[in-house]
Order: structure tokens, then sequence, then C-alpha cells
């Protein structure tokens, strides 16, 4: 049995890393993958999907391009983090796939009615699903889950309170865990435990394959940034933590929460408010991830790109 799902995704490294996982996943079947501004605009974002695609040399899954901007805000791109084309690093190939015709929300909307069901992806800003809510409430009933990267229990990553996906649209996100559709949040709790060490990027080179090559650069890059931001020694590859949640239900510890988004804050936007301990006169509206076994994600990865 497989799992059908689509991507919605803003590469961004650990993007780029979460597409390879899926596409080699044998308990996954990638119907689509949409794009959405966020590590960088739509167009870099979208550019750095195709040359992805290319790099795995599957050409046969349909791209399209989402929403340029927040539902209300302005856009904040991470080039900070990634780079001045999102992804920075070594040189990709050209992308020898083009994007459907169709706009990206539309296009998940029409895949998931096709294919009866889906589970759905987000590993960038949640401005396509949130559009895709408003925009397509009858598309509800055909998502088996969203498994969505962003959050955090603790704190935040680009602010103390927020992490990044979530503070880029929190009027989306808010949308999402308001929404009937299972909700599962992967958030810095997990991918903070799942760092990569940089001894292990030579593992990735010593496959032998331009892809290796090509993640051991990527890790490379991204180390730079998590070195000199937290002092690490190492790379959380965020998104890939929800294509491994996806993959195997054991990798990942969750339990039910109550999650609200902080939409209003002056200190706190973009904050998830994960009522853990059931404080609140609230049911769970969430699985959110706490932790995560290292070496089985670890593994995980070393395996998806061995096969390329």
């Amino acid at each position: 049995m497989t799992t059908d799902i689509i991507l919605d995704c803003d590469p961004g490294h650990d993007d780029a890393i979460a597409t390879l996982l899926a596409l080699t996943a044998p308990e996954l079947s990638v119907r689509a993958i949409t794009t959405v501004a966020g590590n960088q605009t739509l167009s870099k974002t979208t550019r750095n999907a195709r040359q992805v695609l290319t790099l795995a040399d599957r050409t046969d899954v349909p791209v399209a391009s989402g929403m340029a901007e927040p539902m209300v805000r302005d856009l904040m791109v991470a080039d900070d983090v990634h780079g001045e084309s999102g992804l920075d690093g070594p040189d990709l190939p050209e992308p020898t796939v083009d994007t459907v015709d169709e706009d990206g929300v539309d296009l998940i909307a029409r895949t998931a009615k096709q294919a009866g069901s889906v589970t759905l992806v987000p590993t960038g800003p949640l401005t396509n699903v949130g559009m895709l809510l408003k925009r397509h409430p009858e598309v509800e009933s055909h998502l088996d889950e969203i498994v969505l990267m962003g959050g955090a229990v603790g704190t935040g990553n680009y602010t103390p309170a927020a992490e990044y996906n979530i503070l880029v649209d929190p009027e989306a996100a808010d949308i999402v865990f308001r929404s009937d559709v299972p909700v599962t949040m992967i958030g810095l709790d997990v991918t903070r435990a799942a760092r990569v060490r940089a001894e292990t990027f030579d593992r990735f080179r010593k496959l032998g394959s331009d892809v290796g090559e090509t993640v051991a650069e990527w890790l490379d890059f991204f180390l730079r940034f998590h070195e000199d931001r937290f002092g690490w020694e190492g790379v959380p590859i965020h998104d890939a933590c929800a294509v491994a949640e996806v993959m195997d239900r054991d990798v990942i510890e969750t339990e039910p929460m109550h999650v609200a988004v902080e939409t209003d804050g002056e200190h706190t936007l973009g904050r998830t408010v994960c009522d853990r301990y059931g404080v609140l006169d609230a049911e769970p509206n969430a699985s959110v991830g706490v932790d995560i076994d290292r070496e089985a994600f670890v593994d995980l990865l070393l395996d998806s790109v061995a096969k390329y």
C-alpha cells in the first residue's frame, strides 16, 4: 500500500532534500508538487523545484506555482539562510520540466478529487493550503491528513517565539489548524533533535552519485548558517522530517494537543501555542511531534539518496 501525497514547498535546502526523500520512498506516491513564496520569491522557489526534479530525473511529476505572497502580509524571505537563489551552493542542472498551466492551489484541489483522497505535505508557509481551504472548501473531504513542517512547542527559530513557516503567514496557518482536516505538526522540537551531524556529510558524498554529491554540498552550505547563528555542528533537515512522518509513523513520537496560532502579538506573532498539558478547555486539534529517532531518520535519508 502506498500513500498518495502532494508536496507543497518553497525550496529551500531542506525542502529539496525532503523532495528527494519522497520521490524514492516506496511507501509514497508523489502526485504533484506545488510551490509557494517563502524561503525565496515564488519564481525562485518554483525554479528550484523544477531543478530538483531534473536532478532526480523525475520530470513526470506535475509542478505548479501557487501563491506569490502571504494572505494579508508582505512577503519576507530567508535569503540569510538559503542564499539569493533560495538553493545556493552547488551548481544545479537547467530544469527540463515545465510548470503545468494551472494555478497551484487549483492543482491541489483537482488532484485530490481525482485521487479520491491524498495526504498533503506542506513544508513551507501555509499560504497555498489556507487558500485551498477557502477557495475549495469541498476538498476537505478529499484530504486524509495535512502533515506539515512548521511551528514549535518550545522556542522559535526566526524570532524567540515563532518558527519561520508559520511566521511568514500566520493567518493561513490559523485557517489550517481551525479546519476539520486531521493535522500533524512536525515542528522544531523534532527537527532540532534530528540534526544531521557534519561527520555524516561524507556518507552522502561517498555514495558516488551526482545526487549524493549535491546533497553533501547543500549540507555544507546549510551548515555555515547554523554554525554562525546557533553554534551547531550539524544541520536540521526540517522538511524531510515531515516526509519521514508519512513514510514511517514509528520514527517520530507525537502527542495530541490543541494548537492555536498567534496572529496579533507584538512579540509573539506566528507562535504556535501548544496546549501540551491540557490546561485549556479545548479539544486537541493536531498531533504534534515531540521527539524523533535520529538514527532511523538519518538512515532514511541515506537510503533514499543511495537510490539515485
